[in-house]
C-alpha cells in the first residue's frame, strides 16, 4: 500500500499538471492544437482556450482543496469530454491521425490516474473501512417523540416516501424484508433481515447472502431532554457492486452516499413534521440530474410559515 505522502504527491501532481496544461492551452492554443494533431484554425483556438480555462480552474481547486474530491471528479468529466473531441477530430483528420491517437492515449492515462485518486479521496471522505466497505453516519433532530419517529420508520412501507432512490420495501411472511431501489444503471433488489428491534429505541438490519447489495445499517432514536424532539441517527455500511470501480462510476452518475443520506433524513424530518416534502419555488422539479436519473419525490410548493399542514399516519400534528 502506498504511503500517505505518495498519495498526497499524486494529488498535487495532478493539480500541477492540470494548471500547466491549462496555461499552455490558454496562451498558445494553436501550438497545442498542432501538437496533438488537431486543425489549428477555425473554432479550434477558442475551444482550446475554453478547455484551458477548465483545466486551470480544476488544477487550482485540486491544489487549494483536494478533499473532498469534487475537483478531481471534474477533471474526470473533462477527460471524458476531451476524448470525445479527439475522437471527432480523428474522423475529420487524415495525415495527423497518429498524433491524435497518441493524444488520446495520454488523455486516457491521465483519466485513469484521476479516477484512481478521486476514488481514494472519496473513500476517505465516506469513511471506508479496512475491509473495503463504505461507512456513512448521519443524524437529524425531528420535532416528534422517539415513539412517533420509531413508529413511522418501523412501518417500512413509509421509507420510499423520503428515500429518493428506494422504490419499495415489503415484509415477507417469513419475517424478512424485500427491498427494491433505483440506480444509475437500473433497479436492484435484495432481501434483508431485521437484526435488532427495540421499540422506540433502535432498528437494525442486514442483507442476506447473495444479495445484489451487501449492506447493513441501523437507525437509533434518542429522545432529547423533555422528550419533545428526537435525534435520529442512521449508520450504513455497504460494499458497492463491482467494488471501487462501481463506486467511481456511481460517483460520476451523481451517486454520493453521505449526501444522499443527509437528503433522505432532511425529507424524513419534513414528512414526519408536516406530512409532506417541501421544495423550493426556484427548483420546482428538483435537481435536473437527479430528476433525469431517478425521478423526483412528490413535493409541494414552498409556502409562508403558518400555512396549512397535513398530518402523517405516524401521528405528526
Amino acid at each position: 500500500m502506498a504511503a500517505p505522502e505518495a498519495k498526497n504527491a499524486l494529488t498535487r501532481g495532478l493539480g500541477g499538471f492540470s494548471l500547466a496544461l491549462g496555461a499552455a492551452q490558454l496562451t498558445a492554443p494553436r501550438a497545442v492544437a498542432r501538437l496533438v494533431g488537431a486543425d489549428p484554425e477555425g473554432r479550434t483556438p477558442t475551444l482550446m482556450r475554453l478547455m484551458g480555462a477548465r483545466e486551470v480552474a480544476a488544477g487550482a481547486g485540486i491544489l487549494a482543496r483536494p478533499r473532498p474530491a469534487g475537483w478531481l471528479w471534474a477533471r474526470v468529466a473533462g477527460d471524458a469530454l476531451d476524448l470525445l473531441l479527439l475522437d471527432a477530430a480523428v474522423v475529420r483528420a487524415s495525415r495527423s491521425r497518429p498524433r491524435l491517437f497518441a493524444a488520446m492515449g495520454l488523455v486516457a492515462g491521465a483519466a485513469a490516474a484521476d479516477v484512481v485518486e478521486a476514488t481514494r479521496l472519496s473513500r476517505v471522505a465516506a469513511h471506508e473501512t479496512a475491509e473495503g466497505a463504505i461507512h456513512v453516519r448521519k443524524a437529524v433532530t425531528v420535532n416528534r417523540s422517539a415513539e412517533e419517529a420509531y413508529g413511522f420508520w418501523r412501518d417500512l412501507g413509509n421509507l420510499p416516501r423520503f428515500m429518493a432512490h428506494l422504490e419499495s420495501v415489503q415484509e415477507t411472511p417469513e419475517g424478512l424484508t424485500r427491498w427494491r431501489a433505483s440506480g444509475p444503471f437500473g433497479s436492484v433488489e435484495w432481501d434483508a433481515e431485521i437484526v435488532q428491534d427495540r421499540h422506540g429505541e433502535l432498528l437494525s438490519w442486514r442483507t442476506l447472502p447473495g444479495a445484489d447489495v451487501d449492506s447493513s445499517g441501523s437507525v437509533g432514536f434518542v429522545a432529547t431532554p423533555g422528550g419533545r424532539s428526537t435525534e435520529v441517527v442512521v449508520e450504513l455500511e455497504y460494499r458497492p457492486p463491482a467494488g471501487g470501480i462501481g463506486a467511481a462510476i456511481a460517483k460520476l452518475a451523481g451517486e454520493d452516499p453521505p449526501t444522499q443520506l443527509a437528503d433522505d433524513l432532511r425529507r424524513f424530518k419534513q414528512v414526519l413534521e408536516t406530512g409532506e416534502i417541501a421544495r423550493s419555488d426556484g427548483t420546482p422539479h428538483g435537481h435536473e440530474l437527479t430528476q433525469h436519473l431517478f425521478g423526483q419525490l412528490r413535493q409541494r410548493p414552498a409556502r409562508p410559515a403558518g400555512g396549512t399542514r397535513t398530518t402523517t399516519g405516524g401521528g405528526a400534528r
